[in-house]
């Protein structure tokens, strides 16, 4: 039903593309517009993803399902046995599809493909967005939570949740 490839640096403004659709439609109700802007450019302009990809490690997926973008995911490793789901995001129109059950599988499948043992799979969470209930679904569990500086005033209210590899 879903097919995956693993993006590369030409994907830059695909990934943007599919980001603008799928932040806002996310986070309108939790954050305000200003803050919605700032971190859109913060993630999501094409030159800084193009950074987190070439310098900070982070590897994106895209997922199609029958020739059509659905959604995307990223994983970056953050310690000898600790990896960090950066984004699972599902565009609006296949949200309910199972795609982003999906994706989840997939970063899980790519993190044992390059680090066999067992690993922890961490992720930050807004408290408030709906998609906790996912990832409690995906198996995984609170650790810890935290209000975390993004700069230009703004914090990232979010649960940080863990899911044993």
């Amino acid at each position: 039903m879903f097919i995956i490839r693993k993006a590369t640096i030409a994907d830059c403004n695909l990934i943007n593309k599919m980001a603008n659709e799928v932040f806002p439609a996310t986070y309108s109700e939790i954050l305000t517009s200003d803050q919605l802007d700032y971190m859109m450019e913060w993630m999501y302009a094409p030159e800084n993803i193009r950074k987190q990809m070439e310098e900070e490690g982070h590897v994106y997926f895209i997922a199609y399902k029958e020739g059509e973008l659905c959604g995307y995911v990223s994983v970056q490793q953050q310690g000898d046995n600790v990896f960090h789901l950066q984004k699972i995001y599902v565009l609006p129109r296949f949200q309910g599809e199972h795609c982003g059950s999906f994706l989840f599988r997939e970063a899980i499948k790519y993190i044992k493909e390059i680090h066999p043992e067992p690993c922890l799979m961490e992720l930050n969470v807004n408290r408030n967005n709906k998609a906790l209930q996912f990832y409690q679904h995906m198996g995984m569990r609170k650790l810890r939570e935290g209000d975390f500086p993004i700069g230009n005033g703004y914090y990232m209210n979010d649960y940080i949740m863990g899911l044993d590899i």
